[in-house]
């Protein structure tokens, strides 16, 4: 295993770390991570964490809402006895708080979860430009000051989804520890993206990638141009394999967190991890993935190139963001995932739904996209059946 400083920490972290947001589940049980508690195979779970455990993994990643709330304590008990051996990272969910004192009813309900007292990493989960005032409000910055002096909490932090200037928004506004961004070749120009990584190692973050394969769509159902590609390179990689290493290969990365669960993917992210270091990929290989990056981007439905000049919109209608999962329907195969995110995760004002078909954005695009017509098609294939 290889060990990557960690920011300002200086906590040495196994490149790769194990994401508890999808263990392994029953083979009676489809739901992922919103199976309930007797859906998660707690066997196969314990084992396959104290394996990575065992070969050099330390860094364990989890938050409040994963498996509906049952990942935490299924974490603490693999873990138990091996505290000294590894860091445990979880989130405080900002949509559940309901004012100051749910700060700490929530890390000490955490804190018992897992079974511990004291959290290596405590981050505030999926920041964005709605949550972040109302945290900011409510006194987040003055809680996580405070439960670092009281030793519950060593290192502070928060994970991402929305945009770049959001992003530097909240880096600038307090002394984090650490970030958890999604990240991977396919969005290096999305949300926080290669200019957000660049700008939190300038600050000394320590940095964490999630979604490394974009939940598994960057390996499965790949699109017949995309796998000629990998096809013509003269070493042979699996399109995960390709994925973790040009991850990898950022010196920035502190950590590429994995949700493995299997033993054969544990396995094959170990081997890989093994000697992925930094600036060890060659010319030709991040050739090879910047035409796979531009063979995904060919078959885009709406040529969108998130620029952001169509923002803000009037009505609040995030137009780059249905844009992107309008085309992971047809890029990735993943309607019944774009669906899901649309109705249930994206804000209700962001929505498609919400055009007034003003006009402004389509004077503004660099593309000269038909955004009015376009966003009609989005909620038309999104929206509620």
């Amino acid at each position: 295993m290889l060990y990557r400083k960690f920011g300002k920490s200086g906590r040495e972290v196994s490149n790769l770390g194990f994401g508890c947001m999808r263990l392994p589940l029953k083979s009676s049980c489809l739901n992922g991570a919103d199976a309930p508690p007797e859906c998660i195979d707690e066997e196969r779970s314990i084992e396959l964490i104290r394996c990575a455990i065992d070969q050099g993994v330390n860094y364990f990643d989890t938050a409040y809402p994963y498996h509906l709330g049952n990942s935490e304590p299924l974490l603490g008990k693999a873990v138990m006895g091996q505290r000294d051996r590894i860091m445990l990272a979880t989130k405080l969910p900002p949509w559940l708080v309901q004012n100051r004192d749910s700060f700490d009813a929530f890390l000490g309900e955490q804190l018992g979860k897992l079974g511990v007292s004291y959290l290596d990493f405590y981050l505030v989960h999926a920041l964005d430009r709605h949550s972040w005032p109302r945290m900011k409000d409510l006194g987040i910055l003055d809680f996580l000051e405070r439960i670092v002096v009281e030793g519950r909490v060593h290192y502070v932090g928060f994970s991402f989804h929305d945009d770049l200037k959001t992003f530097k928004e909240i880096v600038n506004s307090y002394d984090w520890d650490m970030c958890q961004i999604q990240y991977n070749y396919f969005d290096r120009d999305s949300q926080a993206g290669k200019e957000g990584l660049e700008y939190a190692a300038s600050k000394d973050l320590g940095i964490a990638v999630m979604e490394p394969l974009r939940g598994g769509m960057l390996t499965n159902k790949i699109p017949s141009e995309v796998q000629a590609i990998w096809d013509s390179a003269p070493e042979k990689k699996s399109p995960a394999e390709w994925a973790l290493r040009w991850l990898w290969n950022h010196p920035q990365v502190g950590i590429v967190l994995s949700g493995m669960n299997s033993g054969e993917q544990l396995q094959e992210n170990l081997r890989i991890a093994g000697d992925a270091r930094p600036n060890s990929l060659s010319t030709e290989e991040l050739a090879i993935i910047d035409q796979v990056t531009d063979a995904y981007r060919q078959l885009y439905k709406v040529p969108c190139s998130s620029c952001g000049y169509c923002l803000p919109c009037p009505q609040g209608v995030n137009i780059p963001r249905n844009f992107g999962l309008y085309n992971d329907v047809f890029l990735f195969d993943s309607l019944k995932i774009s669906r899901e995110v649309y109705n249930q995760y994206f804000p209700e004002p962001e929505r498609a739904s919400n055009c007034i078909e003003c006009g402004e954005c389509e004077q503004l695009c660099p593309q000269h996209i038909s955004i009015i017509e376009k966003l009609k098609n989005v909620h038309k294939m999104l929206g509620p059946e």
